[in-house]
């Protein structure tokens, strides 16, 4: 069998993504503990990495997503893979807190160039008229991260400690990351197609997207969920604890945001086809506020937590997909890269900003005031994206 282009490229960055994901985000859930006691910091420097590495990301995206759309996505991602490797195994040899958040740091570089927004990029630019079932299939597994890292990531320490873990975590990026960026993608950008007169009535390029109402309300949108979706989850468990639930009842119903998310992204790959993206945008953006005032008023309820979480777990997982389909249907592939790069730079500082701010506000005002702030922010983010559906062409 001949594997087209799009489905070698798919298939390649579902391996990458996982890794990605799995070494970097994920990583502190495991290790986390191990590497604060080793290096005696606290468990908020521990996580703060996290906030480092998007932070530092978020301010190299605009640059990335402007060499995207000039030289495509081989060469680059290749070399977040291996900035990957090098600074995995820096962090393996920290010894204090400047070493450790500099490694962060150059993490962030890393993610920025391999992880899902080049990735989406990438599949935007090969798959063409297919790249939302493409881009649907990456967040599928790519949602599986935790499932393949936790349980390795945790052997891994028991056999070898945390730093022969991340010297085996750099040598996944420079063994598998580097050469399947390599092999599977394109070494050059494709052209853009032509404009005609059958284009849909979306602009195309950074100035003219820039000049437009849904761009801004775009990156409002896309910012607002960054900051629940980024900043929830560090303290879904606390959260549900502080409404009342006992540890092992928060420790089941935060598991099953991981099913929802994927499951959410089964129905896109599947049915997506049938229904306008602007309807899976409107859905995504009232599910979530829906579930966090719900939460916020009756939390203590376990099915009224079920709800919330699902609620979660769903608009996360349209979430996803979204971040790059949409902004592909409003603007067309002309600068996709730097469109994304742009998007992405908002969305960053606030997934940056969010878990310091919801754990103050945690410290400060509990669970009910976590809630609180959510719904307000996801509020806003409704508000945005139905201004954003009214006001956009029909695009399928």
């Amino acid at each position: 069998m001949i594997l087209t282009p799009a489905t070698r490229a798919t298939a390649g960055l579902c391996i990458t993504q996982i890794i990605g994901w799995g070494t970097t985000f994920l990583m502190p859930s495991v290790l986390g503990r191990h590497i604060e006691r080793d290096l005696d910091l606290p468990s908020e420097v521990i996580y703060g990495g996290i906030t480092v590495m998007f932070g530092v990301g978020a301010l190299f995206a605009p640059w990335v997503g402007r060499s995207m759309d000039r030289l495509g996505a081989r060469g680059l991602m290749a070399a977040g893979s291996l900035i990957y490797a090098l600074a995995l195994a820096a962090l393996a040899a920290s010894q204090g807190i400047v070493s450790y958040l500099l490694c962060w740091a150059i993490l962030g570089v890393a993610s920025t160039l391999a992880l899902n927004t080049p990735a989406s990029i990438a599949l935007a630019q090969i798959a063409g008229a297919r790249a939302r079932q493409a881009i649907a299939i990456l967040a599928i597994v790519g949602g599986f991260a935790s499932t393949v890292f936790w349980p390795l990531s945790g052997a891994l320490e028991l056999i070898m400690g945390w730093r022969g873990t991340l010297l085996v975590f750099a040598g996944m990026h420079l063994a598998v990351c580097v050469p399947v960026h390599l092999l599977m993608l394109p070494g050059s950008p494709p052209a853009p197609p032509a404009t005609t007169a059958a284009t849909p009535a979306h602009v195309t390029g950074l100035s003219a997207a820039e000049s437009t109402r849904a761009f801004w309300l775009l990156a409002l949108a896309f910012s607002c969920g960054a900051f629940i979706f980024t900043g929830f989850i560090v303290h879904a468990i606390g959260v549900l604890r502080g409404l009342g639930h006992d540890p092992a009842t928060a420790l089941l119903l935060a598991s099953l945001i991981v099913p929802a998310q994927v499951a959410v992204r089964g129905v896109e790959l599947t049915f997506g086809h049938r229904y306008s993206i602007m309807s899976s945008t409107l859905f995504a953006a009232a599910t979530l506020p829906i579930g966090l005032g719900l939460a916020w008023l009756a939390g203590g309820n376990i099915a009224i937590a079920l709800v919330c979480i699902v609620a979660y777990g769903v608009a996360n997982g349209l979430k996803a997909v979204l971040r790059a389909t949409l902004p592909l249907a409003l603007f067309g592939r002309a600068q996709f890269g730097t469109v994304m790069g742009r998007l992405a730079l908002p969305q960053g500082i606030v997934s940056a900003a969010a878990p310091p701010v919801l754990a103050a506000v945690m410290a400060n005002f509990g669970a009910e005031g976590v809630l609180a702030i959510c719904f307000a922010v996801a509020s806003l983010a409704l508000a945005a994206t139905v201004v954003l559906v009214r006001t956009s062409p029909a695009i399928r």
